[in-house]
């Protein structure tokens, strides 16, 4: 092992785990991360919270008496995935409090299938922080077009975000705009700002996974050239955007009143074609103040042979702002390409929630008590 993990962390890139599962708490796992490899926060979605309950393991107890309770599967996998959070809050907490709040932190989204209802997310998002009651705790919601007035809101309310599903750079700036909107309502309300945090998570692998699938189906020289670069380059103009917005003096205003920054997130961080280096999604997006939340097995990758060689991000703009133009010179869309990330993102995560939803409710029904 190197220590490429100590590196980065000291290059200021808050390291979380992607990933979180009853097992991993009560086993020691979490615990050994933030000991021995610089993990300092846990992002959940429903991916994760799915796969985790279908393997069962931790969890029959608590199906258990929810099926003698006989608990609806909504408020089963609540409970369920409400206790996991909390918990991993718990073990978190040191790093929270030695960080002034910056960190330590524990992500749960709202209901996915609430992404284009503002209403509907805003009251989820006040429940969330309810039921876990933690404050180290941060509420997902989704950068849709409904998601936008939701996080001014939830942020008006005192309540951390992490905004998910951020693909394009106009849909960044909008999450940075809606989120200085609800400081301000915050501010205009009298609660205390220097008490709000939130991250906004800009996914990565996806973005070359759909860019490359198109380059590949041209198959030209010109095209190949450009193979595993928008990604990289997206992250970075990001980046770009984020040093000016908060370099503003709208952001200026509000730092006097010692606001906290909306700290970019990298996402989707693990990389899904075996041409690509395993670990490059971390390696060539080192930039103090950003996060970067990884699947286990790409934490492992990094801390084995990561090459962490400074910021790679500053610098990098120019070059960056040309590979994605250089798309469009190929023929291929970057709105075109970004609007499908979204709309598949919030898909792929409403079947994960239906998932789960079916196999916590098949589990509810093998342990209700007979009615004998």
């Amino acid at each position: 092992m190197t220590d490429a993990l100590k590196r980065l962390a000291d290059e200021g890139v808050a390291i979380w785990l992607d990933d979180l599962s009853r097992k991993r708490i009560t086993s020691g796992n979490l615990a050994e991360l933030i000991d021995q490899q610089h993990v300092v926060g846990v992002t959940t979605n429903p991916s994760i919270f799915q796969k985790a309950i279908s393997g069962g393991d931790g969890y029959e107890q608590q199906l258990t008496d929810l099926a003698a309770r006989k608990v609806t599967v909504e408020e089963a996998v609540r409970m369920i995935t409400t206790a996991d959070v909390r918990d991993a809050a718990d073990i978190l907490r040191p790093v929270h409090d030695a960080t002034g709040g910056q960190d330590g932190r524990v992500s749960i989204e709202v209901d996915p299938r609430l992404a284009h209802n503002t209403r509907a997310t805003i009251a989820e998002a006040k429940q969330l922080a309810w039921l876990v009651d933690r404050p180290n705790t941060f509420i997902k919601i989704p950068a849709t077009q409904a998601g936008l007035p939701a996080i001014t809101e939830v942020i008006g309310l005192g309540i951390s975000v992490n905004v998910t599903l951020i693909f394009s750079l106009e849909r960044y700036r909008a999450v940075m705009d809606a989120y200085l909107a609800g400081l301000e309502k915050a501010k205009a309300a009298g609660l205390d700002i220097s008490k709000i945090h939130s991250v906004a998570s800009f996914f990565v692998s996806r973005v070359d996974t759909e860019i490359d699938k198109r380059i590949d189906k041209q198959g030209t020289d010109e095209a190949k050239a450009l193979r595993g670069k928008a990604a990289i380059a997206n992250a970075r103009l990001a980046f770009q955007a984020y040093e000016e917005v908060f370099s503003s003096d709208r952001w200026a205003a509000l730092d006097r009143g010692s606001a906290n920054k909306q700290r970019p997130l990298w996402a989707s961080t693990g990389v899904k074609d075996p041409a690509y280096k395993d670990t490059q999604y971390v390696d060539e997006l080192v930039a103090p103040g950003t996060v970067n939340t990884m699947p286990e097995a790409t934490l492992e990758a990094v801390a084995d042979h990561g090459e962490i060689k400074g910021n790679t991000v500053a610098g990098g703009y120019e070059q960056a702002k040309a590979d994605i133009e250089a798309l469009a010179s190929i023929g291929i869309s970057y709105d075109e390409v970004v609007q499908l990330l979204e709309d598949e993102g919030v898909e792929k995560f409403e079947t994960s929630w239906n998932d789960l939803l079916k196999s916590t409710e098949a589990e509810l029904n093998r342990l209700a008590p007979s009615e004998a």
